[in-house]
Formats: C-alpha cells, sequence, structure tokens
C-alpha cells in the first residue's frame, strides 16, 4: 500500500519539472525586482535633469580662470532662479553664461548623439561643461563706466576704486588698460586669476565689445558642492559696495 508506481513517480518527477520552469514565482518575483529598479532610477535620472535644467545645476570647473574662488574640479551649483523672477545680476556676483554671441561668434559644430551625452553628463556635473558656457565675475551692468588702470593701477567703477581682493595673489587688475561704458541690458565681466583669463577684455575689438547680454545668463554660482572639502557658499564680494549707481540710471 505504501509502494509508489511507476507512473506515479514519472508524474511526481514532471510536476517537480514544471515548478522549476520560468513562470516560478521567485523568478517572476526577481524580474519583476529589477523592472522595478530600472524604473526607479530612471525616474531619478529624469528629476535630476529637470531639477538641473529648471532650479540648480552642478557646473564642473575645467580651468584656472576664477582662481582662487574657484579651483579646477570644483562642481559649483548654479542657481537658476537667482534672476529668474525680476531679479538681475549685480556687481560681484559670479556668474555662469552662453556665450554664444559675445565670446563666441558662433557655438562650434559637435555631433548630435555625443553633444547630447556630453550635454546630460554636464547636466549631471560629471562631465565639463559645453564649450559656450562661461563662469566669471560681474564687474560692470549696464551704464557702469568701469575703467583699468587708474594712476594707482586700480580698477575703477563710475570714478570710485574697487578693492578686489577676490583677485589671485600677484596678479595686476588688468594688464590690458580699458575705459568702457557698459550698455544697458548687458554685462562686463572678468575671471578672478587675471592672467589666466580670457574674459570681456579679450573681446573689446569683436562684435558686442565682450558685453554679455543679460538674458544669456544662465544663473549664479551659490555653492561649492564638490568636493567635500571646499564645500562652502561661494563668499560674497563687499568690493562694489561704495559704488555709487551709473550717471544715467540703475546699478
Amino acid at each position: 500500500m505504501g509502494d509508489v508506481t511507476g507512473e506515479e513517480r514519472f508524474a511526481t518527477a514532471g510536476f517537480a519539472a514544471d515548478a522549476g520552469e520560468p513562470g516560478e514565482p521567485d523568478g517572476r518575483g526577481a524580474g519583476l525586482s529589477w523592472r522595478r529598479t530600472g524604473i526607479v532610477g530612471g525616474l531619478c535620472v529624469v528629476f535630476v535633469l529637470l531639477l538641473s535644467h529648471f532650479v540648480l545645476q552642478p557646473f564642473l570647473i575645467p580651468s584656472r580662470s576664477m582662481e582662487p574662488t574657484l579651483q579646477v574640479g570644483d562642481r559649483i551649483l548654479v542657481n537658476k532662479l537667482a534672476y529668474r523672477f525680476g531679479g538681475e545680476p549685480r556687481r560681484g556676483d559670479v556668474v555662469v553664461f552662453d556665450g554664444t554671441g559675445s565670446f563666441l561668434q558662433e557655438a562650434p559644430e559637435q555631433n548630435p548623439v555625443t553633444g547630447l551625452l556630453r550635454d546630460a553628463g554636464a547636466a549631471l556635473g560629471l562631465a565639463e561643461p559645453a564649450e559656450t558656457d562661461f563662469v566669471k565675475r560681474v564687474v560692470g551692468v549696464g551704464g557702469d563706466r568701469v575703467v583699468c588702470c587708474d594712476k594707482d593701477g586700480r580698477l575703477t567703477v563710475n570714478g570710485v576704486r574697487v578693492e578686489e581682493r577676490y583677485v589671485m595673489f600677484g596678479d595686476a587688475p588688468s594688464k590690458v588698460p580699458f575705459d568702457i561704458v557698459v550698455p544697458q541690458g548687458t554685462l562686463w565681466v572678468m575671471g578672478d586669476h587675471r592672467s589666466q583669463s580670457s574674459d570681456s577684455r579679450d573681446h573689446l575689438g569683436q562684435p558686442g565689445g565682450g558685453m554679455v547680454p543679460v538674458d544669456r545668463v544662465i544663473g549664479r554660482a551659490d555653492w561649492i558642492g564638490w568636493p567635500f572639502g571646499r564645500w562652502s557658499e561661494v563668499p560674497e564680494s563687499g568690493a562694489f559696495d561704495a559704488v555709487p549707481a551709473p550717471a544715467g540710471g540703475h546699478g
């Protein structure tokens, strides 16, 4: 009575084999888990890209032009809401802007696929920024008269000498003399490491005269987010506190 027939053994073995096929609960659960993880990961990437596009964008510092304030390899966080609701860049702000039409007359051509991947990497702070993006300090706003240098070798704005303590130690305010009035709706920008910075001074003789349109500003650099040892706010400068508004209007 306790004996099992060969036919019964075969049926039992078949049932066990069926249980191990790809429809088993464990296999299905693992597949759903991986799928769920992929969906969540994709949504996280989309969220970060949207955040980067509209609110806060990481930006990798690729050169020495803003030393000592910003160093090569720093990842700054660019506040894209800083000027979105009626505010405008102020003297002393460190800004990121699109230099097309001011620092570059035309955007360089690039492969669409590699360009898209690079833009995505740059948006996450994982790759160098686009060749059209620059980070500089605002030295003059619309209506300002910016002169360098006075008899003591200092930069002046609207006739007031500016003590630029953020400039790299040992650098002159500028070895290129200039005396310009900033058109309304534009900015005069310079790097803190003057001897290593290609900025408004280098485009004086070109269309636009080195002025950056305010509507080309991407945002204000507010924080250094990486490396952790340099995690801090980008320091504000009081260098322009004594500078009066330009004679013809606001500033």
